[in-house]
């Protein structure tokens, strides 16, 4: 059966959904022995003797087993959210974050029911790494016997999945185990403008430019994201429940931490929770206690409503720039495990009074989200952190970061941007591009403190410019410029793909610059 295959890979479960090409509805598969629960879900765990091991446990598979309590470098976890990042630790784990999402997908791609044959697979992938991860993606996907392959961001998935008619905004809310994602979504459309009709967001191939259908763009009109999540929150209430431990410690950090998200899980429903931990072999199981009010005051020691309080006022004021205020919102949607916390709801109502939460499906929005937005959508998305590109300042004798694109500018570029740069020096032979990427002026960030996660701001004036790790080559000019000449007008433009693209012109030849695909931004 031919259709698409949506793969929402997440810190602490992965949701897989198809939909059939023919038409029908879209459906969490259920892929035994791996998957488990209601929805269908599989947990983002996998369980190695050793690195190169063939047979490798997943998902159910290693809760049935009784590893998850066990723990150890065999025990893979946690990988989603350092993907395309730094991890705070290495060496413990047999493999690397990139090297465990890889076998997880193709383990989950080797175990599809032998009837289907997706002829697209969308994939989901956070903001805040967006371009690691989609680096990342690419290469996974390399090998995998499918014909079309999308990317969208995962606040975007899940504002098309909550059902929304055209021309609604948005706020979705995404608590993950690994990471926080606001993000304020526009789906275009809507008073008389015409339905969208199916069409294909193809990940780093096909630009849309060229096709003939129209096209239904859902606009991200401000988001923000930090590296924080469930299972952080999980790490704090271990450390509020056995402050005489080191809850970093392999030996027994696994099972304690499993049994803290249990009690964080039944606080959702209930004001009590207790929960029985055994430190290791011959040791009394130790009983863990934790109300609800504990929690919260935890939660809010801890910083995390400070931060959803930055999170929401960066996003805003994106929108605002857009002509957006929050009281225009049609729709609050909270997806992810942990948004179903009293605390998180208590919040959103505070912060969004009288805008109606959809939250019916917090665990499969994303999914099925990316299942409707492939065929169906093109996203228009903006970025994260922008670009720069290094000058030679004339007046000041020195070299300074200008700005090509901005952090909340939307892409695919409408228009290209255009430069004039001029020779600095005579008889120059090339001219050298350096790009970088702006910093925040003030921001939170995730910093680990004897192991355990904390949230530091940055104060103001240390923001910088961070130059890429490849940078493009040399603009050679042939016959050589001379000092203050105009020399060449370069174009950029970020296309469909994410990618960075230069064209240009030598104003001293009027020969058209070799097209240069400089790299992808955010």
């Amino acid at each position: 059966m031919a259709g698409t295959l949506a793969i929402d890979l997440g810190s602490s479960t992965t949701v897989v959904a198809f939909q059939p090409a023919a038409g029908g509805p879209a459906q969490l598969l259920e892929l035994p022995p791996y998957s488990c629960g209601a929805p269908s879900v599989i947990p983002s765990l996998l369980w190695l003797q050793q690195a190169d091991s063939e047979r490798p446990l997943v998902g159910r598979q290693v809760l049935e087993a009784g590893l998850v309590e066990q723990g150890g470098p065999q025990l893979q976890r946690d990988f989603k959210r350092w993907i395309g990042a730094s991890p705070p630790r290495a060496g413990e784990a047999l493999l690397s974050p990139e090297q465990a999402g890889t076998l997880l997908m193709e383990r989950i791609w080797q175990q599809l029911p032998a009837h289907l044959a997706p002829s697209r697979l969308v994939l989901t992938a956070p903001i805040d790494s967006y371009r690691g991860y989609r680096r990342w993606l690419t290469e996974v996907t390399s090998g995998l016997a499918v014909p079309e392959v999308a990317l969208v961001d995962e606040p975007t998935a899940a504002a098309i999945g909550a059902g929304l008619p055209a021309g609604s905004k948005v706020l979705v809310v995404d608590l993950g185990g690994g990471t926080i994602d606001l993000s304020l979504v526009a789906l275009e459309g809507g008073e008389g403008k015409a339905a969208p009709i199916a069409q294909l967001l193809r990940f780093g191939g096909r630009d849309l430019d060229g096709s003939r259908q129209a096209l239904r763009t859902a606009r991200v009109l401000g988001k923000a994201g930090l590296a924080l999540g469930g299972r952080d929150i999980d790490r704090w209430i271990a450390a509020a429940l056995c402050p005489d431990l080191d809850v970093t410690g392999q030996s027994h950090a696994a099972g304690l931490l499993a049994v803290c998200e249990r009690l964080k899980c039944q606080l959702s429903e209930q004001q009590e929770a207790l929960g029985l931990w055994s430190p290791g072999p011959g040791t009394a199981p130790r009983e863990l206690r934790l109300s609800r009010p504990q929690l919260e005051t935890l939660l809010r020691e801890n910083g995390l409503l400070n931060l959803l309080d930055t999170l929401l006022a960066s996003v805003v004021a994106s929108a605002r720039a857009a002509g957006v205020q929050l009281c225009d919102l049609d729709a609050v949607l909270p997806v992810g495990g942990s948004s179903r916390l009293p605390l998180i709801r208590q919040w959103l109502q505070e912060r969004c009074g009288g805008i109606p939460l959809r939250d019916e499906r917090p665990i499969a929005a994303v999914a099925l989200g990316a299942l409707a937005l492939t065929p169906g959508v093109a996203v228009r998305d903006i970025l994260s952190r922008g670009v720069s590109i290094r000058c030679w300042d004339q007046r000041s004798g020195e070299h300074r970061w200008h700005p090509l694109f901005q952090a909340g500018q939307a892409w695919p570029s409408e228009r290209p941007l255009e430069l004039v740069l001029a020779c600095s020096r005579e008889h120059q032979e090339a001219l050298e591009l350096v790009l970088g990427e702006p910093s925040d002026e003030e921001r939170s960030e995730v910093v680990f403190v004897d192991g355990l996660p904390r949230l530091r701001r940055r104060p103001a004036g240390m923001a910088a410019v961070c130059p890429w790790e490849q940078q493009p080559k040399p603009l050679q000019l042939d016959p050589p410029g001379q000092q203050g000449q105009d020399r060449l007008r370069l174009r950029f433009n970020i296309q469909a793909t994410g990618e960075l693209v230069l064209e240009g012109d030598d104003l001293a030849t009027g020969q058209a610059l070799p097209v240069q695909v400089l790299g992808p931004v955010r």
